[in-house]
């Protein structure tokens, strides 16, 4: 099963089909190792056969389809789909007598695996609402969703899906932009879509095939493609008249052989919906401004998909699009006349500015982006936001608004006020953008713990001292001194940007290192090797540091990521004080930095004082650092545990990874004669990660005799992390 696992979901080789005499499919070759991949191609190039060759539909004249490595050229669509392939037709063929649940009571069954009828309800409540209703009575949206949802019941490992969002609202086809993003990510089902919406196909895979005249003309990547309206003319015939020339590279070199001036290359393409908000029998025209606020951009989703890879060579200020804005955002039902003054201080300095609700009362309000707009992003849309539940509304609302803010790429800075229900409300969406956004809360909570508001982000909050609600003297004060220091922030910013592009080239890329205090001699170390090519950025080994670390390499800010300490994950799974999160080297996975990491501190629990230790640990061997932190030494059955749940993360990067075993001890307590120095343990840890980990030549464990704190061993780290930077750019998503 295993060897199966590691063969690409779908290998195509010389595919040739027939209808009569016509050759619709001409020799097609076409492999998918894992993930997400587009085929687009305009009608009648063969998109659709393709889909129903692989499905058995129609009958392959010559060549060979593999799925997991296994023939199925000749089986019949039966046998196709018991393997494990799943298929949404072009046109959803649904039964127009049937429910949507006996729909998928149909579908159920066929495979075991993770996809259940309660999980298809809870990741499309849509339907869980419309579970009674028959196929002829379901919008195109949420017919569409049935079919997807009819597909994944199946359990398939390679899911076919042929024009999902042909005919769809533009909503629709961002949440199924998001879902593919999703099924992409988890890794357990490969996606193959075939589209002719380029803004979709460019937006869920890294890299498109161009099909032409029934060939795979060429693979490009989506980035590109998505961006360059020439290119797409060239290679799809956008706007042209059926010309077939598909060579990107000859047709420039004409151009400039001729002395012919070339086409200004665009930018991401502005797509404008006259009615942002849907109209009544008493609605007035929608102003210029608002239509202009509501205006979608085309390649927001490829920036999504990319910017996790192409972020870290670029930086994200870079990716902007317009001129800058600043959000004031907040529930203006009720704290409508402390954003308006907030907003009209922003203005006033002369950045421009844009009013968001939030509110989840339903109750229309002036402004440049509406709640209804914003709950427009949520999976119900307006019936999933605007409830009876305030807090189902308010946890509803807050995804929604994350959501948009995700579309939007020219914040320059983003301000809110309000109580505890506004804070958690924007919270969400703040952390959510990059590290160096300006991003300001003034809130009554803000004199209390802020950790659940803030997390790892760099988030100012500011204590309102008055409730936040309604002007007066005192209030006036703070909300100004807020508006005040978030535009000093939001201009400064735009400065230093600015400087950046006049000197660009001239900062050196930014490190990510984990320190703790047992593994400092090692950090200072390697940070001095590194400290000539690299800006090193420690990070405090803390719960909230290790957060904070991958939180830049979300934003993109870092180049590669030395994580020598890894301790957080004892707390994570012991109940320590300093604990990472379950996605504790998520923003690894998702961005394929380059990544060095190690077992520092994995020796250890962090505790407060001795009286604070959990009963169940009283018996154990403990090491106070200070009055206010114990520290508890693990087993070699904790260990056993830690190198489990660290192997299997290590196995989903797909970036170059080198991970090191200290076999002198992992901190500088865990050493010949000193109090944590336990080899037994130690070895239950290495080999749990030798066991865990499939070692490829991009994943490699690597053991060192020494102590971590050694100077062979940061030079092994050093020598390591060096090369791992060159390849960075190259690197292509392989088969997990």
């Amino acid at each position: 099963m295993n060897d199966r696992r590691a063969m690409p979901a779908l290998d195509v080789k010389g595919l040739d089909v027939y209808y009569g005499h016509s050759h619709a499919l001409q020799g097609v070759d076409l492999t998918l190792e894992s993930g997400v991949f587009s085929v687009v191609g305009r009608n009648g190039m063969g998109k659709t056969t393709l889909c129903k060759a692989i499905m058995g539909l129609v009958r392959a004249s010559g060549g060979s389809i593999r799925i997991r490595g296994e023939e199925v050229t000749r089986l019949n669509p039966a046998r196709i789909a018991r393997l494990g392939v799943g298929y949404v037709p072009q046109g959803r063929r649904l039964w127009r007598s049937l429910t949507v649940d006996e729909h998928l009571a149909l579908a159920g069954g066929l495979r075991r695996g993770a996809w259940t009828i309660e999980r298809i309800y809870d990741t499309f409540p849509r339907l869980a609402e419309r579970k009674t209703n028959g196929g002829n009575q379901l919008s195109g949206g949420e017919q569409q969703m049935l079919a997807i949802a009819r597909a994944l019941l199946t359990n398939p490992h390679l899911l076919i899906m042929d024009e999902p969002t042909e005919g769809l609202a533009p909503v629709i086809v961002a949440q199924v932009e998001d879902m593919l993003l999703r099924l992409g990510d988890e890794g357990d089902i490969s996606v193959l879509v075939i589209e002719q919406n380029i803004g979709v196909a460019t937006a869920v895979s890294r890299n498109v095939a161009i099909m032409v005249n029934g060939r795979i003309n060429r693979i490009i990547d989506s980035a590109r493609l998505a961006t360059d309206r020439e290119l797409q003319q060239r290679l799809l015939g956008v706007g042209t008249h059926g010309a077939d020339e598909t060579d990107a590279e000859t047709a420039p070199a004409k151009a400039e052989a001729t002395g012919a001036p070339q086409p200004a290359r665009k930018g991401p393409t502005r797509i404008y919906v006259s009615n942002p908000v849907l109209p009544t029998r008493w609605s007035q025209p929608v102003p210029i401004a608002r239509i202009e606020a509501a205006a979608r951009t085309q390649s927001a989703a490829v920036t999504r998909l990319e910017e996790t890879s192409r972020s870290r060579r670029e930086p994200a200020t870079s990716r902007t699009a317009g001129p800058p804005v600043v959000l004031v955002v907040g529930t203006l039902d009720t704290k409508g006349a402390e954003l308006r003054f907030i907003r009209d201080i922003i203005a006033g300095s002369g950045l421009r500015t844009r009013l968001v609700d939030v509110s989840t009362s339903g109750k229309a309000a002036s402004c440049d982006v509406t709640a209804q707009e914003i709950a427009l992003n949520h999976g119900r849309a307006g019936s999933g936001v605007f409830g009876a539940d305030r807090g189902a509304s308010v946890t509803a609302m807050a995804d929604a608004f994350e959501r948009w803010l995700h579309r939007q790429g020219n914040i320059a800075g983003i301000i809110s006020a309000g109580g505890s229900g506004g804070a958690s409300l924007v919270a969400p969406g703040m952390r959510a953008l990059p590290v160096g956004v300006p991003k300001l809360i003034i809130s009554s909570v803000a004199s209390g713990d802020v950790g659940p508001y803030v997390g790892p982000a760099d988030i100012t909050m500011m204590y309102s001292v008055t409730d936040v609600q309604g002007l007066n003297s005192i209030s006036r004060t703070v909300l100004g001194n807020g508006a005040h220091a978030l535009v000093g922030m939001v201009k400064a910013r735009l400065d230093e940007q600015a400087g950046k592009q006049r000197d660009a080239g001239a900062n050196l890329p930014a490190i990510g290192i984990t320190m703790f205090g047992v593994t400092t001699p090692a950090v200072q170390k390697i940070a001095a090797e590194l400290r000539e090519d690299f800006e090193c950025l420690v990070f405090h080994a803390t719960g909230v540091g290790g957060r904070s670390m991958e939180k830049l390499v979300e934003s993109g800010q870092l180049a590669g990521v030395i994580d020598l300490t890894t301790t957080e994950v004892c707390d994570l799974l012991m109940g320590g004080v300093f604990p990472a999160t379950e996605d504790r080297f998520g923003a690894i996975i998702r961005s394929r930095v380059p990544y060095v990491g190690s077992v520092g501190a994995l020796d250890m629990v962090n505790f407060g004082a001795p009286d604070t230790i959990p009963e169940r640990y009283r018996q154990r061997k403990f090491h106070i650092h200070n009055p206010q932190v114990t520290l508890m030494r693990t087993t070699p059955e904790e260990n056993e545990r830690m190198g489990r749940w660290i192997g299997e993360r290590l196995n989903q990067m797909d970036g170059p990874v080198r991970f090191f075993l200290a076999e002198g001890g992992v901190s500088a307590l865990d050493a010949p004669g000193q109090p944590f120095w336990d080899p037994e343990a130690d070895a239950a840890l290495f080999r749990a990660l030798e066991r865990t980990v499939r070692q490829t030549g991009n994943r490699q464990i690597i053991r060192v005799k020494r102590n971590i704190n050694d100077p062979e061993f940061s030079a092994a780290i050093v020598s390591a992390f060096r090369p791992l930077l060159g390849r960075a750019g190259g690197r292509r998503r392989v088969a997990r």
